[in-house]
Protein backbone atom coordinates (compact mmCIF):
# COMPACT_ATOMS: atom_id res chain seq x y z
CA UNK A 1 0.00 0.00 0.00
CA UNK A 2 1.21 3.51 -1.05
CA UNK A 3 0.86 7.05 -0.49
CA UNK A 4 0.85 10.35 -1.89
CA UNK A 5 0.41 13.75 -0.83
CA UNK A 6 -2.69 15.30 0.54
CA UNK A 7 -2.90 18.05 -2.01
CA UNK A 8 -3.88 14.99 -4.08
CA UNK A 9 -6.47 14.12 -2.00
CA UNK A 10 -10.27 15.01 -3.03
CA UNK A 11 -11.64 14.03 0.57
CA UNK A 12 -13.58 17.32 1.75
CA UNK A 13 -12.53 16.55 5.40
CA UNK A 14 -10.10 18.22 7.40
CA UNK A 15 -7.09 16.76 8.07
CA UNK A 16 -4.39 17.40 10.28
CA UNK A 17 -1.06 18.10 9.90
CA UNK A 18 1.34 15.81 10.87
CA UNK A 19 5.47 15.17 11.44
CA UNK A 20 6.66 14.26 8.43
CA UNK A 21 10.55 12.52 8.07
CA UNK A 22 11.83 15.21 5.58
CA UNK A 23 15.35 14.99 4.29
CA UNK A 24 17.66 17.67 5.93
CA UNK A 25 19.65 17.92 2.08
CA UNK A 26 16.95 17.73 -0.45
CA UNK A 27 13.48 18.00 2.10
CA UNK A 28 12.38 15.12 0.21
CA UNK A 29 9.99 12.46 2.45
CA UNK A 30 12.65 9.56 3.97
CA UNK A 31 11.80 6.34 4.08
CA UNK A 32 13.07 3.79 7.07
CA UNK A 33 15.67 1.47 4.90
CA UNK A 34 15.88 -1.93 6.65
CA UNK A 35 19.64 -2.42 5.37
CA UNK A 36 21.12 0.44 6.99
CA UNK A 37 18.44 0.48 9.91
CA UNK A 38 18.29 4.23 9.48
CA UNK A 39 16.33 6.97 7.56
CA UNK A 40 16.79 7.12 4.19
CA UNK A 41 16.43 9.37 1.52
CA UNK A 42 15.09 7.83 -1.93
CA UNK A 43 16.18 10.81 -3.43
CA UNK A 44 19.54 11.96 -2.82
CA UNK A 45 20.59 8.81 -0.39
CA UNK A 46 21.28 10.98 2.39
CA UNK A 47 20.48 9.29 6.06
CA UNK A 48 19.56 9.77 8.80
CA UNK A 49 19.98 7.48 12.39
CA UNK A 50 17.22 6.14 14.29
CA UNK A 51 18.09 6.28 18.19
CA UNK A 52 17.00 2.57 19.72
CA UNK A 53 15.61 2.85 22.53
CA UNK A 54 13.68 0.39 25.45
CA UNK A 55 11.70 2.54 27.51
CA UNK A 56 7.97 1.22 26.70
CA UNK A 57 8.65 -2.33 28.03
CA UNK A 58 6.42 -1.60 31.06
CA UNK A 59 3.00 -3.79 30.70
CA UNK A 60 -0.05 -1.87 31.19
CA UNK A 61 -3.11 -3.03 33.26
CA UNK A 62 -5.31 -5.13 31.08
CA UNK A 63 -8.57 -4.64 33.75
CA UNK A 64 -8.19 -0.56 33.47
CA UNK A 65 -8.11 -0.56 30.00
CA UNK A 66 -11.27 -2.42 29.73
CA UNK A 67 -12.37 0.89 31.57
CA UNK A 68 -11.56 3.20 29.77
CA UNK A 69 -11.07 3.46 25.70
CA UNK A 70 -7.68 4.33 24.56
CA UNK A 71 -7.41 6.42 21.45
CA UNK A 72 -3.70 7.59 22.04
CA UNK A 73 -2.30 6.34 18.36
CA UNK A 74 -5.23 8.71 16.88
CA UNK A 75 -2.91 11.48 17.48
CA UNK A 76 -0.69 11.29 14.83
CA UNK A 77 -1.94 8.24 12.30
CA UNK A 78 -5.77 7.80 10.36
CA UNK A 79 -7.70 4.84 9.36
CA UNK A 80 -8.19 3.73 6.07
CA UNK A 81 -10.50 0.61 5.40
CA UNK A 82 -10.65 -1.77 2.26
CA UNK A 83 -14.18 -1.61 1.05
CA UNK A 84 -13.23 -5.13 -0.34
CA UNK A 85 -11.67 -7.49 2.49
CA UNK A 86 -12.30 -5.15 5.61
CA UNK A 87 -8.66 -4.90 6.32
CA UNK A 88 -7.91 -1.31 8.00
CA UNK A 89 -4.66 -0.14 7.50
CA UNK A 90 -2.76 3.07 9.62
CA UNK A 91 -1.30 5.64 7.67
CA UNK A 92 0.20 8.94 9.09
CA UNK A 93 -2.70 11.83 8.62
CA UNK A 94 -0.42 13.19 5.19
CA UNK A 95 -0.89 9.92 3.58
CA UNK A 96 -3.61 7.89 1.63
CA UNK A 97 -3.88 4.50 0.73
CA UNK A 98 -4.10 3.62 -3.30
CA UNK A 99 -4.88 -0.01 -2.88
CA UNK A 100 -5.42 -2.61 -0.16
CA UNK A 101 -2.01 -4.29 0.06
CA UNK A 102 -4.30 -7.77 1.74
CA UNK A 103 -6.22 -8.63 -1.49
CA UNK A 104 -5.22 -5.79 -4.17
CA UNK A 105 -8.39 -3.75 -4.12
CA UNK A 106 -8.43 -0.32 -4.78
CA UNK A 107 -11.69 -0.01 -3.61
CA UNK A 108 -10.16 1.89 -0.50
CA UNK A 109 -11.98 4.52 1.61
CA UNK A 110 -10.99 7.24 4.97
CA UNK A 111 -12.52 5.65 7.74
CA UNK A 112 -14.08 6.78 10.73
CA UNK A 113 -12.80 4.39 13.05
CA UNK A 114 -10.09 5.62 15.76
CA UNK A 115 -6.34 4.16 15.29
CA UNK A 116 -6.82 3.20 18.98
CA UNK A 117 -4.51 1.91 21.92
CA UNK A 118 -1.00 2.98 20.45
CA UNK A 119 1.96 0.58 20.12
CA UNK A 120 4.09 0.11 22.61
CA UNK A 121 7.03 -1.52 20.88
CA UNK A 122 8.01 -2.79 16.62
CA UNK A 123 10.15 -4.97 15.51
CA UNK A 124 11.49 -2.95 12.47
CA UNK A 125 12.08 -4.63 9.43
CA UNK A 126 15.57 -6.20 8.54
CA UNK A 127 14.65 -8.03 5.80
CA UNK A 128 14.50 -5.39 2.75
CA UNK A 129 11.85 -5.65 -0.42
CA UNK A 130 15.20 -7.08 -2.61
CA UNK A 131 16.33 -9.93 -0.13
CA UNK A 132 12.34 -10.63 0.16
CA UNK A 133 11.94 -10.88 -3.37
CA UNK A 134 15.18 -13.47 -3.32
CA UNK A 135 14.23 -15.63 -0.29
CA UNK A 136 10.80 -16.14 -2.61
CA UNK A 137 12.80 -17.11 -5.47
CA UNK A 138 14.13 -19.50 -3.71
CA UNK A 139 11.18 -20.68 -1.85
CA UNK A 140 9.62 -21.21 -5.10
CA UNK A 141 12.36 -22.87 -6.24
CA UNK A 142 12.00 -25.69 -3.56
CA UNK A 143 8.29 -26.38 -4.81
CA UNK A 144 9.29 -30.22 -5.75
CA UNK A 145 5.39 -30.90 -6.65
CA UNK A 146 4.50 -27.53 -8.63
CA UNK A 147 4.53 -27.90 -12.46
CA UNK A 148 7.80 -27.73 -14.19
CA UNK A 149 7.15 -24.80 -15.85
CA UNK A 150 5.88 -22.43 -12.81
CA UNK A 151 9.18 -20.36 -12.12
CA UNK A 152 9.36 -19.49 -15.74
CA UNK A 153 5.51 -18.10 -16.34
CA UNK A 154 4.49 -16.94 -13.16
CA UNK A 155 3.87 -13.11 -12.32
CA UNK A 156 4.83 -11.76 -9.40
CA UNK A 157 2.70 -9.04 -7.83
CA UNK A 158 3.07 -5.79 -5.76
CA UNK A 159 5.31 -6.65 -2.64
CA UNK A 160 4.16 -4.47 0.41
CA UNK A 161 6.06 -4.38 3.68
CA UNK A 162 3.33 -4.04 6.75
CA UNK A 163 3.58 -4.02 10.15
CA UNK A 164 0.56 -6.65 11.98
CA UNK A 165 -0.57 -5.73 15.27
CA UNK A 166 -0.19 -8.53 17.99
CA UNK A 167 -0.76 -8.26 21.58
CA UNK A 168 1.29 -9.88 24.38
CA UNK A 169 0.17 -10.87 27.56
CA UNK A 170 1.08 -11.45 31.14
CA UNK A 171 -0.95 -13.21 34.01
CA UNK A 172 -0.11 -14.24 37.38
CA UNK A 173 -2.52 -17.33 37.45
CA UNK A 174 -3.75 -19.94 40.58
CA UNK A 175 -5.30 -22.98 39.83
CA UNK A 176 -7.63 -25.72 41.97
CA UNK A 177 -7.96 -29.10 39.77
CA UNK A 178 -9.29 -32.35 40.13
CA UNK A 179 -7.88 -35.13 38.08
CA UNK A 180 -8.18 -39.08 38.33
CA UNK A 181 -4.95 -40.73 38.44
CA UNK A 182 -4.36 -44.22 37.29
CA UNK A 183 -1.83 -46.98 38.16
CA UNK A 184 -1.16 -49.70 35.63
CA UNK A 185 -1.96 -53.31 37.35
CA UNK A 186 -1.33 -57.21 36.12
CA UNK A 187 -3.91 -59.96 36.48
CA UNK A 188 -3.00 -63.57 35.53
CA UNK A 189 -5.70 -64.56 32.73
CA UNK A 190 -5.82 -67.97 31.31
CA UNK A 191 -7.70 -68.56 28.23
CA UNK A 192 -8.44 -71.16 25.08
CA UNK A 193 -7.05 -71.37 21.95
CA UNK A 194 -7.36 -73.01 18.77
CA UNK A 195 -4.41 -74.67 17.65
CA UNK A 196 -3.78 -76.91 14.86
CA UNK A 197 -7.44 -77.85 15.21
CA UNK A 198 -6.95 -78.67 18.61
CA UNK A 199 -7.76 -76.72 21.92
CA UNK A 200 -5.12 -75.56 23.66
CA UNK A 201 -5.01 -73.16 27.58
CA UNK A 202 -2.78 -70.18 26.96
CA UNK A 203 -2.07 -67.91 30.25
CA UNK A 204 -1.30 -64.25 29.99
CA UNK A 205 -0.12 -61.20 31.81
CA UNK A 206 -3.38 -58.42 31.14
CA UNK A 207 -2.67 -54.90 31.82
CA UNK A 208 -5.47 -53.28 33.57
CA UNK A 209 -5.48 -49.73 35.37
CA UNK A 210 -6.50 -48.89 39.11
CA UNK A 211 -8.26 -45.14 39.51
CA UNK A 212 -8.11 -43.00 42.26
CA UNK A 213 -9.21 -39.00 42.20
CA UNK A 214 -6.85 -36.51 43.76
CA UNK A 215 -7.63 -32.55 44.12
CA UNK A 216 -4.54 -30.11 44.18
CA UNK A 217 -3.12 -26.50 43.34
CA UNK A 218 -1.21 -25.43 40.84
CA UNK A 219 0.62 -21.80 40.15
CA UNK A 220 2.68 -20.38 37.37
CA UNK A 221 3.22 -16.70 36.21
CA UNK A 222 3.07 -16.31 32.36
CA UNK A 223 5.22 -13.73 30.50
CA UNK A 224 4.85 -12.25 26.70
CA UNK A 225 1.69 -14.78 25.92
CA UNK A 226 1.92 -13.17 22.03
CA UNK A 227 -1.05 -13.64 20.22
CA UNK A 228 -1.83 -12.39 17.20
CA UNK A 229 -4.50 -9.21 16.31
CA UNK A 230 -5.47 -9.42 12.60
CA UNK A 231 -8.09 -11.40 11.21
CA UNK A 232 -6.76 -10.35 7.91
CA UNK A 233 -3.79 -12.19 7.62
CA UNK A 234 -4.38 -15.82 6.62
CA UNK A 235 -3.51 -17.41 9.62
CA UNK A 236 -2.25 -20.90 8.59
CA UNK A 237 0.57 -18.39 6.44
CA UNK A 238 1.45 -16.36 9.52
CA UNK A 239 1.90 -19.00 11.81
CA UNK A 240 4.37 -20.77 9.12
CA UNK A 241 6.78 -17.91 9.11
CA UNK A 242 6.82 -17.63 12.93
CA UNK A 243 8.48 -17.36 15.14
CA UNK A 244 9.23 -13.75 15.61
CA UNK A 245 12.54 -13.42 17.78
CA UNK A 246 10.88 -10.78 20.42
CA UNK A 247 14.44 -10.03 22.43
CA UNK A 248 14.69 -7.58 19.30
CA UNK A 249 11.76 -5.16 20.46
CA UNK A 250 12.42 -2.20 20.48
CA UNK A 251 10.72 1.77 21.24
CA UNK A 252 8.14 2.26 18.61
CA UNK A 253 8.53 5.17 16.65
CA UNK A 254 6.64 6.52 13.74
CA UNK A 255 9.83 6.69 11.56
CA UNK A 256 9.95 3.09 11.43
CA UNK A 257 7.00 3.13 9.44
CA UNK A 258 7.98 5.45 6.94
CA UNK A 259 7.48 4.03 3.93
CA UNK A 260 5.34 1.08 5.35
CA UNK A 261 1.85 0.52 6.57
CA UNK A 262 0.28 -1.24 9.86
CA UNK A 263 -2.51 -2.55 10.05
CA UNK A 264 -5.10 -1.33 12.87
CA UNK A 265 -5.98 -4.55 15.25
CA UNK A 266 -9.09 -5.88 13.91
CA UNK A 267 -9.26 -8.27 17.53
CA UNK A 268 -9.75 -6.26 20.05
CA UNK A 269 -8.06 -6.12 23.48
CA UNK A 270 -10.74 -8.23 24.92
CA UNK A 271 -10.47 -10.68 22.82
CA UNK A 272 -7.19 -10.70 22.62
CA UNK A 273 -6.64 -11.76 26.58
CA UNK A 274 -9.78 -14.55 25.37
CA UNK A 275 -7.19 -16.04 23.09
CA UNK A 276 -4.33 -15.66 25.38
CA UNK A 277 -5.81 -16.99 28.28
CA UNK A 278 -6.93 -20.61 26.23
CA UNK A 279 -3.17 -20.09 25.58
CA UNK A 280 -2.11 -20.39 29.14
CA UNK A 281 -5.24 -22.59 30.36
CA UNK A 282 -3.31 -25.28 27.41
CA UNK A 283 -0.23 -24.84 29.72
CA UNK A 284 -1.79 -24.65 33.19
CA UNK A 285 -2.78 -28.36 31.86
CA UNK A 286 0.42 -29.33 30.75
CA UNK A 287 1.56 -27.81 34.10
CA UNK A 288 -0.66 -30.31 36.09
CA UNK A 289 0.24 -33.18 34.02
CA UNK A 290 3.66 -32.53 34.85
CA UNK A 291 3.07 -32.17 38.79
CA UNK A 292 0.74 -35.14 39.14
CA UNK A 293 2.01 -38.36 39.30
CA UNK A 294 0.43 -41.46 37.77
CA UNK A 295 0.66 -43.69 34.64
CA UNK A 296 -2.36 -42.07 33.52
CA UNK A 297 -3.59 -38.98 34.56
CA UNK A 298 -7.06 -37.52 33.17
CA UNK A 299 -7.94 -33.64 34.52
CA UNK A 300 -11.55 -33.62 35.79
CA UNK A 301 -12.24 -29.85 36.35
CA UNK A 302 -9.28 -26.94 36.31
CA UNK A 303 -10.54 -23.67 38.08
CA UNK A 304 -8.21 -20.76 37.73
CA UNK A 305 -7.76 -17.08 39.02
CA UNK A 306 -5.94 -14.59 36.80
CA UNK A 307 -4.37 -11.81 38.89
CA UNK A 308 -2.70 -8.78 37.53
CA UNK A 309 -3.47 -9.38 34.00
CA UNK A 310 -1.36 -7.01 31.63
CA UNK A 311 -0.75 -6.26 27.96
CA UNK A 312 1.42 -4.58 25.09
CA UNK A 313 0.47 -3.71 21.40
CA UNK A 314 3.04 -4.34 19.37
CA UNK A 315 3.75 -4.14 15.66
CA UNK A 316 6.33 -7.13 13.59
CA UNK A 317 7.22 -6.78 9.98
CA UNK A 318 5.76 -8.94 7.46
CA UNK A 319 6.55 -7.96 3.44
CA UNK A 320 2.77 -9.31 1.71
CA UNK A 321 2.53 -10.58 -1.72
CA UNK A 322 0.92 -12.78 -4.03
CA UNK A 323 1.75 -14.50 -7.79
CA UNK A 324 -0.64 -15.59 -10.41
CA UNK A 325 -0.35 -18.75 -12.72
CA UNK A 326 -2.55 -19.65 -15.12
CA UNK A 327 -4.89 -16.64 -14.27
CA UNK A 328 -4.98 -18.13 -10.59
CA UNK A 329 -3.52 -15.88 -7.61
CA UNK A 330 -1.14 -17.24 -4.87
CA UNK A 331 -0.42 -15.69 -1.81
CA UNK A 332 2.56 -15.82 -0.03
CA UNK A 333 4.25 -13.97 3.18
CA UNK A 334 7.79 -13.08 3.98
CA UNK A 335 9.19 -12.70 7.71
CA UNK A 336 10.43 -9.03 7.57
CA UNK A 337 12.66 -10.20 10.76
CA UNK A 338 14.13 -13.74 9.93
CA UNK A 339 13.25 -14.08 5.88
CA UNK A 340 11.61 -17.09 6.02
CA UNK A 341 9.00 -17.88 3.48
CA UNK A 342 5.05 -19.02 3.65
CA UNK A 343 2.70 -19.16 1.07
CA UNK A 344 0.53 -21.68 -1.66
CA UNK A 345 1.91 -22.86 -4.73
CA UNK A 346 -0.35 -24.96 -7.89
CA UNK A 347 0.62 -28.54 -7.59
CA UNK A 348 0.75 -31.04 -10.54
CA UNK A 349 -1.51 -33.72 -10.76
CA UNK A 350 1.23 -35.66 -13.45
CA UNK A 351 4.32 -35.71 -10.55
CA UNK A 352 1.63 -36.06 -7.88
CA UNK A 353 0.91 -39.53 -9.87
CA UNK A 354 4.07 -40.14 -10.89
CA UNK A 355 5.18 -40.40 -6.80
CA UNK A 356 2.15 -42.29 -6.14
CA UNK A 357 2.78 -45.09 -8.88
CA UNK A 358 5.84 -45.25 -7.62
CA UNK A 359 5.24 -45.61 -3.81
CA UNK A 360 2.60 -48.42 -5.05
CA UNK A 361 5.20 -50.03 -7.22
CA UNK A 362 7.27 -50.30 -4.14
CA UNK A 363 5.06 -51.93 -1.87
CA UNK A 364 4.17 -54.35 -4.36
CA UNK A 365 7.62 -55.64 -4.85
CA UNK A 366 8.23 -55.23 -1.18
CA UNK A 367 5.20 -57.61 -0.33
CA UNK A 368 6.53 -60.33 -3.55
CA UNK A 369 9.82 -60.28 -2.31
CA UNK A 370 8.02 -61.50 1.75
CA UNK A 371 6.26 -63.84 -0.43
CA UNK A 372 8.74 -65.40 -1.69
CA UNK A 373 10.97 -65.62 1.06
Amino acid sequence: MSGRENDAYTDSKTIEQTEVNQCTSCGGNTVYDPATKSLKCPFCGTEKEIEKTRNNTTELDYLQALKKEDRSWGDEKRVFSCENCGAETVLDKDKVADFCSFCGSSHIALSDQHAGIKPALVIPFQISKEEAVEKFKKWMKKRYFAPSKLTQTYELRNLSGAYIPYWTFDAETKSSYVVRIGTYYYVTVTRTVMEDGKPKQVTEQVRKIRWRTENGRYQDFFDDVLVKASRNVASGLINNIEPFQLNSLIDYKSAYLSGFLAERYSIPLKEGWDDARRIIDSRIESGIHGQVYGDVVEIVNVSTDYKDITYKHILLPIWISSFEFNNKVYRFLVNGQTGKVSGKSPISIVKVSILVVSILAVIAVVLFFLDVF
